[in-house]
Formats: structure tokens, sequence, C-alpha cells
């Protein structure tokens, strides 16, 4: 448990840093939102404790999850194409 800790806390610290430095353009925004996938997935297994359930009850908020990153790839994509 405690390398699950640590990996969240690597990547909460990676995004700060590049957000701290405004480092940011498609293609970081891009490796954000899959490391924040990657977060999320790391807390719904280990920390809602649904690693040793079925499937089906785990994907569940593993979809809404990866729907919700898409639609705000899309609405990032969509804003940077106006500028």
């Amino acid at each position: 448990m405690i390398k699950i800790w640590i990996t969240l806390l690597l990547l909460t610290i990676f995004a700060f840093v590049l957000g701290y430095l405004k480092l940011i353009n498609f293609t970081l925004v891009a490796v954000l939102l899959v490391s924040t996938f990657i977060k999320g997935h790391l807390v719904i297994e280990y920390f809602m404790g649904l690693k040793d359930v079925t499937w089906k009850y785990r994907i569940i908020p593993s979809l809404w999850l990866f729907i919700v990153l898409s639609l705000i790839a899309i609405a990032y994509y969509k804003a940077s194409l106006l500028k």
C-alpha cells in the first residue's frame, strides 16, 4: 500500500511542478490527463477497495473517470483550435 501512496504522491508532484513552471502545451496536457487517469485508477482499485471485486463493479468508476477525462481533453483541444 505504501508503493501506491508514493506513486500517487510522485504523480501529484509532477503535475504540480508542470503547472507551477507553466510548462503546459498540448502534449503535456495529454500526459497530465493520462497521469490523472492512472491516479484515479489507483484510488479506485486500492483505496476504494475494489481490487478484489468482480470487474463489473470496478468498470463503473473507471468508465466514469475515462469519460470525464476524455471530455476535458476534447474541451482543451477545441479551445486550442480557437487561438
